[in-house]
């Protein structure tokens, strides 16, 4: 298996980068990854991942829910009925941010396609791009929708999206600074640019370390900070203008993390450890457990 191993940071390319702590893979492998951080930027990156050719098996596991959308166990079912809410709040959302109640809309990472279905229901010209194959034809057998291959965003027209989604894509990317680049030529330079990434910064990811299930290695190739994103962008030239919360992603992520580090884990404690990451966010989006990047050409 090829792997990739950095002297410099992916980022912003500053050799100053050392590491933080080993990563179980608790999904798939039970191998473990380093995590490095950049002194520089404040990215962090997960050490010697596999390539893109060999990076397939470790998404290979029956509980990954984005792909296979499984409702088996306790917290893929509150996935699922959390879910529901979310997909609503992203549509408001992507109406507020780009102005528009119906417009052309690119998802990248479709998943099993429950997003791009819901748009297309609201009115608006959905495009979605998935790698995994089983997700693909998930959304062509419960939607009807044909979701395309990651490699046609290099060949989509200039200027054409009013909106560009992310949600919890940008980590898995191994072409990163190609990705944000690309979208920006594709977006209108009035449309908007949405990306939503876990952020280490968090204080549910203070508290469980590198029990902090999403670092979810090796298939979180990237883990950003604010600081790091804002970077990430201003290099590609667009703007971040606000930022958002994801309420739940901090319940998600603590109750995962709970298991990974006491085995069976206590909800409660979860559940807890949730809402206080929750509380040192409320004035300020950027501390959340996982953050929504709202994006403009500059």
């Amino acid at each position: 298996m090829s792997s990739i191993n950095y002297q410099q940071c992916p980022l912003c390319h500053s050799t100053d980068i050392h590491s933080v702590f080993n990563v179980k893979d608790y999904t798939v492998s039970k191998e473990f990854f380093e995590v490095w951080h950049c002194n520089q930027c404040s990215f962090r990156f997960t050490q010697n991942i596999p390539d893109i050719e060999d990076i397939g098996k470790y998404y290979q596991s029956a509980t990954y829910v984005s792909h296979s959308d499984t409702q088996e166990g306790v917290i893929n079912k509150l996935y699922h009925i959390v879910r529901n809410y979310t997909l609503q709040s992203k549509r408001k959302l992507i109406e507020q941010v780009s102005r528009k109640s119906k417009g052309s809309l690119l998802d990248i990472g479709a998943g099993t396609g429950a997003f791009v279905n819901m748009m297309k229901l609201a009115g608006w010209e959905i495009t979605g791009l998935e790698p995994d194959a089983t997700a693909r034809q998930n959304a062509l057998n419960k939607y009807g929708i044909q979701l395309q291959l990651p490699s046609t965003l290099y060949e989509l027209p200039e200027n054409n999206f009013d909106a560009i989604t992310m949600w919890h894509v940008l980590e898995h990317v191994h072409d990163l600074h190609g990705y944000i680049e690309c979208c920006k030529s594709i977006l209108k330079n009035d449309g908007r640019l949405i990306v939503a990434v876990p952020n280490y910064t968090s204080k549910d990811a203070a508290i469980y370390r590198e029990y902090w299930a999403a670092y979810d290695v090796p298939r979180h190739l990237y883990h950003f900070s604010p600081g790091s994103m804002q970077q990430l962008m201003q290099a590609h030239g667009l703007v971040i203008e606000s930022y958002k919360q994801m309420w739940f992603d901090s319940f998600y992520v603590s109750m995962l993390s709970e298991q990974y580090k006491n085995h069976k884990g206590s909800l409660i404690k979860a559940f807890a450890n949730g809402t206080s990451s929750n509380i040192n966010c409320l004035a300020n989006a950027q501390h959340c457990s996982s953050v929504i990047y709202i994006a403009r050409k500059q």
